[in-house]
């Protein structure tokens, strides 16, 4: 039986909680479309399913929810995660509380619960208030972001404001009293709860009554929290693999990511091998700008990995959105950078690390990948996976803000590490 349905809302958050599963041992493919659930290993434990949804209509990342349900239901998924980021990461109207509310309705649950916290990167909730290391969500970085500002650091008032369902608390105090707690989810302070989570024996508390659940919501601690609970302290089934296997091949990097990490791990890398920086203000809709870019990679590739990126800091940010408008240089951006996937894999490019979620989405999907194998969670931030089909291909994807300024090349020397040893994946090690 499949234990565990996750429905993540972009591509790298996805990656993220089925690399912490895998590490806890457990069998958890990703695919990245509902008619690719079935494609899932009969194996499988859980199995998450990435979509592109964060940022999309409110109404139609509610219908996305609904058919991510129903497909969930039918290859048998005991109980339901709606995956989002540590630092809740959504627009004042959305997605959170609308894909929430759909996933309620589908699966009859009288209540849910979000917990948010990511104790392993110190993202904590405490009465109600996200906290990033001792920072309040709102003063933190979080507040510049172009997409997604955070507004306000309490999570309670952040989801009230994008749903009509009423929103409570479930707070440290009450946590420690397991009956006081399942009442909070029962009695009449909301059907959506925020939960206090401070620590780990929080989080154990917290997958203890997500488990009586069908549906639970969370950030990353949480997924693999609930299978340590389902398993009842029985050891791990599965050794996390490190490596996943060759995919010969040319490798670049893509860039979408405006983080200033990414933009560090863009001159880091830049230094060493050939960049192409893309002026999305200057070139967003010029249509020869994909040919200009494909003839410049393809005689470099020959010597060794290339980078495009459409990264860049605040100012060309702002220049691009005043041209083309905040989600329109965003979709153009990441439209540019899945054309460029295609064009690269024609050129030989069969290794790809990619920064930013929705960059990472849009250029698995115009790639044609409908389901990865996912490595455990380590130094390379849970963003290791690769495919057989159409042909082989390995990725390193990214969000944004992880990583230090080598992280470039750390992830491209595990591809090619990979591609240096099929003989170990021949004889099924």
């Amino acid at each position: 039986m499949i234990e565990l349905g996750v429905l993540a809302d972009d591509l790298t958050g996805g990656m993220m909680v089925a690399s912490l599963m895998v590490r806890e041992g457990v069998a958890c493919p990703l695919v990245l479309s509902a008619e690719a659930l079935d494609l899932a290993a009969p194996g499988a434990e859980a199995v998450v399913l990435a979509r592109k949804i964060r940022l999309i209509p409110p109404e139609a990342a509610r219908e996305e929810a609904r058919q991510a349900a129903a497909a969930f239901a039918r290859i048998g998924a005991r109980r339901l995660y709606a995956k989002y980021s540590a630092l809740f990461d959504s627009r004042r109207d959305g997605n959170i509380g609308p894909i929430a509310e759909a996933l309620l309705e589908a699966t009859g649950a009288p209540a849910t619960l979000f917990c948010p916290a990511y104790l392993e990167r110190d993202v904590t909730v405490y009465q109600g208030r996200l906290f990033v290391r001792a920072t309040p969500l709102a003063e933190s970085f979080k507040r510049n972001d172009p997409a997604t500002p955070a507004w306000s650091s309490d999570l309670v008032e952040v989801l009230q404001s994008q749903t009509q369902i009423k929103v409570g608390l479930i707070p440290h105090k009450i946590l420690r009293d397991p009956a006081a707690a399942r009442a909070r989810l029962t009695g009449a302070k909301g059907p959506f709860q925020i939960v206090d989570t401070v620590n780990e024996e929080d989080l154990t508390r917290v997958a203890a009554l997500g488990l009586e659940l069908p549906l639970i919501t969370g950030a990353d601690s949480l997924a693999p929290a609930l299978a340590r609970a389902w398993r009842g302290g029985a050891p791990p089934p599965l050794s996390p693999p490190r490596l996943l296997g060759p995919s010969p091949g040319a490798a670049a990097v893509l860039a979408g990511s405006c983080a200033p990490q990414t933009l560090a791990q863009l001159d880091a890398f830049e230094a060493r091998h050939p960049v192409w920086r893309i002026d999305l203000a200057r070139d967003g809709d010029d249509p020869d700008l994909v040919t200009r870019v494909r003839a410049w990679a393809g005689p470099r590739l020959m010597e060794g990995p290339v980078g495009v990126a459409t990264s860049a800091g605040p100012e060309a940010v702002r220049a691009a959105q005043a041209r083309f408008g905040r989600d329109g240089a965003a979709a153009r951006a990441d439209a540019v950078l899945g054309r460029l996937a295609r064009e690269l894999f024609g050129l030989g490019v069969r290794k790809f690390v990619i920064a930013g979620g929705e960059s990472s989405g849009e250029v698995l999907n115009a790639l044609g990948v409908a389901r990865l194998d996912v490595a455990a969670y380590d130094d390379l931030y849970g963003g290791y996976c690769r495919t057989a089909a159409p042909v082989a291909m390995s990725f390193v994807v990214k969000a944004g803000s992880v990583g230090d300024a080598s992280f470039f090349d750390l992830a491209l020397a595990r591809l090619a590490e990979a591609d240096a040893a099929p003989e170990a994946f021949e004889r099924g090690l």
